[in-house]
């Protein structure tokens, strides 16, 4: 060890070291060196003294390694003093003294049970902040159908009849061809299937029932929720970055009746008319099936429809549509309303719109078939 730089004297368990000259970036490779070599020679002392009294210069550079010196001893269970600080030297060695006092520990390996759990709580926790912001909006949107009604004046019809014209007439197209493509696939499936008991005519039963009662309105619901579902959360989404919501308080306007209240209006009016014309495409398309992949007489299709359904038939789907409708709405515009100031949130939300609003009408048809089997229909 160079004793120009470090001088160590050594009384049994007791160890005084007194750095010398200048202890500088200069001479950086030297002093570590002494450093290193000090630390190895004294570490059975347990009461160190590092005295800096007869240093000539002090940087950084030096400072952090008499702090290092001082740790390494500190380390090995013995006690470590910096002694003799000018008051030029105070503060730096006071300064490099909080550096890296925290040591870098590897997180502790959690068990894949906790992970697992951490995770079904996290998501239990979001479904139902998600079912409270549905409460939320569902009370706010009651209260502005209070006030139109109180002050019919203030609908605005136009953005209904907008609205209206976008998720409805807009979407025919689409829900006719889907629809019909419904309902040709069940009618050859069926019929595939029954003759081979000679049962034919049993198709016209099965189809009819099913698309009246189930298949039409969550198809349509299905393509509404993705199509029209997914652009109120954009559009909502849009207008919270750019903070035109905000603009809107600020005016006294409230967002609710002015943006939701339109949209919401729009889609409880146009899926049920949608959900009636897919089942009358999806019925079209099972006799044209019926009639060309199953010979059975447009007539016969005809006559056995009428026998196979009767009113509540047709009521059962007519009445889930305008609240399977409804919660499409609210789950859109609830997530278009969470939408934060990044685009990738702005994704995030329109994704979980539109599976959140496909799982819930699942859910609710689910609740109605429930429903409508207790009370026989």
């Amino acid at each position: 060890m160079s004793t120009t730089l470090l001088t160590g004297t050594a009384e049994g368990e007791r160890l005084a070291l007194a750095p010398t000259g200048a202890w500088t970036a200069e001479r950086a490779a030297e002093i570590e060196t002494v450093v290193e070599e000090a630390a190895q020679r004294y570490e059975h002392a347990r009461n160190v003294d590092i005295d800096l009294a007869k240093l000539e210069r002090l940087d950084t550079f030096g400072a952090w390694l008499i702090e290092r010196l001082s740790r390494d001893f500190a380390a090995r269970g013995s006690t470590a003093r910096i002694v003799g600080l000018s008051d030029a030297d105070r503060s730096l060695m006071d300064e490099v003294r909080l550096v890296n006092q925290v040591p870098s520990t590897r997180p502790a390996r959690r068990s894949r049970t906790l992970i697992v759990l951490d995770g079904i709580g996290r998501n239990v926790a979001e479904i139902g902040w998600s079912l409270v912001l549905l409460a939320q909006l569902l009370g706010a949107l009651a209260a502005a159908v209070l006030t139109t009604i109180v002050h019919p004046t203030r609908l605005r019809f136009t953005s209904i009849t907008h609205h209206l014209e976008r998720v409805g007439w807009r979407a025919v197209p689409i829900i006719l061809l889907s629809t019909f493509v419904i309902g040709a696939i069940l009618a050859q499936q069926g019929i595939f299937r029954f003759r081979t008991f000679g049962a034919d005519i049993f198709v016209v039963d099965m189809v009819s029932v099913l698309v009246l009662r189930e298949i039409g309105v969550l198809i349509v619901c299905v393509m509404v929720a993705g199509r029209s579902g997914s652009a109120y959360t954009a559009e909502l989404g849009s207008m919270k970055m750019r903070e035109e919501i905000d603009a809107l308080r600020t005016m006294g306007l409230d967002p609710v009746e002015v943006l939701v209240l339109p949209r919401i209006i729009a889609l409880v009016l146009a899926v049920p008319m949608l959900t009636f014309l897919g089942s009358m495409s999806a019925l079209y398309a099972a006799g044209l099936v019926s009639w060309l992949y199953g010979g059975m007489a447009p007539a016969v299709f005809i006559e056995r429809l009428r026998e196979a359904i009767w009113l509540p038939t047709f009521e059962v789907g007519m009445i889930k549509a305008p609240f399977m409708a409804l919660t499409i709405g609210l789950v859109a515009c609830v997530e278009g309303f969470e939408v934060e100031g990044s685009t990738a949130s702005l994704g995030r939300r329109t994704t979980a719109s539109v599976v959140k609003s496909i799982f819930l009408v699942i859910a609710l048809d689910g609740i109605f078939a429930m429903f409508f089997a207790g009370i026989g229909m």
